[in-house]
């Protein structure tokens, strides 16, 4: 491990060498390039070397111990727990930032809410969600766009998808994807008694041109008039946009820009999106049964959370975290559970490299 440490220092070095080069400065892409490299290693430069001044500390009071000064060999003892308590934690933390990065971390997210079992509850509890997930992304400084929407006639959602963009957003909610069954005693409900409903959410990273490679001939686009719930006319052109993918059979549809040209744009972000996730599950299919379990499959036919609004508990079922803070969690404070998962699956990923 500590010769690739020496490694990834040495490369460290060599581009902050580069950055001052006129040529490189001269040449936009060249600096985002090597701007872009130097960035990504510098967390793991800095923890090598705060690692290697932890161990220079203990190798120093360790000598103390032995110079023949009573009140130094005192203080050396004393500190000595704490020190190599620090270098254990700094350790760890140098093997999972030697990980290898999973390359769709950085990628910004297509995400896909739909109502499952429960009814009108359902699709109220997909408006709750992607109120959450809006809150959370505002939380980072993210950007939200509405991609496609399709009403429930009594409020909420029946289907909302979303594009978030910004920092390590796919890093961030990759562990997001799968069933969220809500217990809680709807609305509607006279008699007080709770009801268990659900809702899948489909977390998609966006899909880059050299991705997907779609051909037009591949697809069936159908123009038609928006229009709400009940019929209701949204709009009086055909600007509505349905795109089928006829190799496969997927159907995008959106409706929600005046725009047909920018409705086509979302719905084919979409599409592609969808046909990468595609992509990606059949080459996860192909995966040895301890590489699947170690990356986690992300199914989202998997029940991975519930919401108990009377007891205003969130439990996450793949890592046994229950949290009594429902009320704040449900308002966009997320970062205690996420981060909980990010470990657990850092974890996963250390102890399957050992083996």
């Amino acid at each position: 491990m500590f010769t690739k440490l020496a490694e990834v220092e040495q490369r460290f070095e060599e581009l902050g060498s580069q950055l001052e080069d006129p040529k490189v400065y001269g040449d936009p892409g060249k600096l985002q390039k090597v701007s872009k490299e130097r960035k990504s290693l510098q967390e793991i430069v800095e923890t090598f070397r705060e690692f290697r001044k932890v161990e220079e500390e203990i190798n120093g009071n360790q000598e103390l111990l032995h110079d023949g000064d009573r009140e130094l060999a005192e203080l050396a003892s004393e500190e000595l727990p704490g020190l190599q308590e620090k270098k254990a934690e700094l350790e760890q933390k140098l093997k999972l930032l030697l990980l290898p990065k999973d390359p769709l971390d950085d990628k910004n997210v297509i995400l896909e809410i739909r109502a499952g079992a429960g009814g009108e509850e359902a699709a109220l509890f997909a408006s709750d969600l992607l109120r959450m997930y809006g809150r959370y992304a505002e939380s980072k400084g993210w950007k939200v766009e509405l991609m496609s929407e399709s009403l429930a006639s009594a409020g909420g959602y029946k289907e909302v998808v979303i594009s978030l963009s910004g920092g390590a957003v796919y890093s961030t909610l990759k562990y997001e994807g799968g069933v969220h069954r809500v217990q809680r005693v709807p609305v509607t409900e006279s008699q007080g008694r709770i009801h268990t409903s659900t809702v899948t959410v489909a977390v998609m990273p966006e899909a880059d041109d050299v991705d997907v490679d779609i051909d037009e001939k591949d697809l069936q686009i159908d123009r038609f008039r928006s229009s709400g719930p009940g019929g209701q006319s949204v709009n009086t052109t055909d600007s509505a946009v349905r795109i089928t993918h006829i190799p496969t059979g997927l159907v995008v549809q959106c409706q929600d820009e005046r725009s047909q040209i920018k409705n086509k744009a979302k719905a084919m972000k979409i599409l592609r999106a969808r046909l990468y996730e595609k992509k990606l599950s059949e080459q996860q299919e192909q995966m040895s049964e301890s590489r699947r379990s170690m990356v986690g499959s992300g199914d989202r036919a998997e029940k991975i959370r519930t919401y108990n609004f009377p007891q205003n508990r969130v439990s996450d079922h793949r890592i046994g975290l229950t949290l009594r803070k429902l009320d704040r969690f449900i308002d966009g404070d997320m970062d205690e559970l996420i981060d909980a998962l990010k470990a657990y699956y850092q974890a996963e990923a250390l102890k399957g490299q050992n083996q």
